[in-house]
């Protein structure tokens, strides 16, 4: 809620933000008139105040306003201060934009060399488990994809995670920069494999179709 909504339903009334500014209200709920020369008490004043000398009415918020020459809105800030009460003032507001943190550059080569380093991580475990799960158990079988895949790849990857865990900064930033294309590639690779069983491989351990092989990959 905003602060005039605020207002009312804490129940301030005319007679609390006068008495507030220091206006003495006697026990008929009568008090001197601040806004005109006023010798004695011609202003009633509860929830609400009304003046029968110059004819003054309002609420608290209205009280406050004349009385210090403020805006409504700013009286309202006014009496929700000196009364402790609370609200929610861009409540149906859309929120500011939140502003993205610039990263350093240091910072983004570590987010790229730990993305790399992942990426070149779950695809080995891949190949891996390819090389053992693919092989041939005959020198007359047909090689299967995944299997060659692991066998043209396998090597190089390690080579890269080596790199990446062993080498100085410089070369782990030139192998960041070159191979980030080819990161991307085995990224997406790794995608399609979570969504198509290894690679698109059918039933019949991919006698029904090979799927994606590693020439489509780089």
């Amino acid at each position: 809620m905003n602060v005039f909504e605020a207002i009312r339903e804490k129940g301030i009334t005319a007679r609390q933000a006068a008495e507030h500014c220091g206006i003495k209200v006697n026990r008929n709920s009568m008090a001197v008139c601040p806004f005109h020369k006023d010798k004695n008490p011609s202003m009633k004043i509860d929830r609400r105040y009304f003046c029968f000398g110059c004819g003054e009415k309002g609420d608290a918020i209205d009280f406050v306003a004349k009385f210090y020459g403020l805006g409504k809105k700013e009286a309202a800030l006014q009496i929700a201060l000196d009364f402790g009460i609370t609200f929610e003032e861009n409540r149906g507001r859309k929120p500011p934009p939140k502003r993205k943190r610039q990263l350093s550059p240091e910072q983004r080569f570590e987010r790229a060399e730990k993305k790399c380093f992942r990426v070149l991580s779950d695809y080995l475990c891949c190949l891996r488990d390819w090389n053992e799960k693919y092989a041939p158990h005959t020198a007359e079988e047909e090689w299967h994809p995944l299997f060659c895949e692991a066998l043209e790849k396998k090597d190089h990857i390690e080579y890269l995670l080596d790199i990446l865990l062993y080498a100085p900064l410089s070369e782990r930033v030139e192998l960041v920069t070159d191979y980030g294309e080819e990161v991307l590639r085995i990224e997406r690779r790794l995608e399609q494999c979570a969504v198509g069983a290894e690679g698109g491989v059918g039933k019949n351990n991919g006698k029904d179709g090979a799927g994606i092989t590693a020439g489509n990959m780089v």
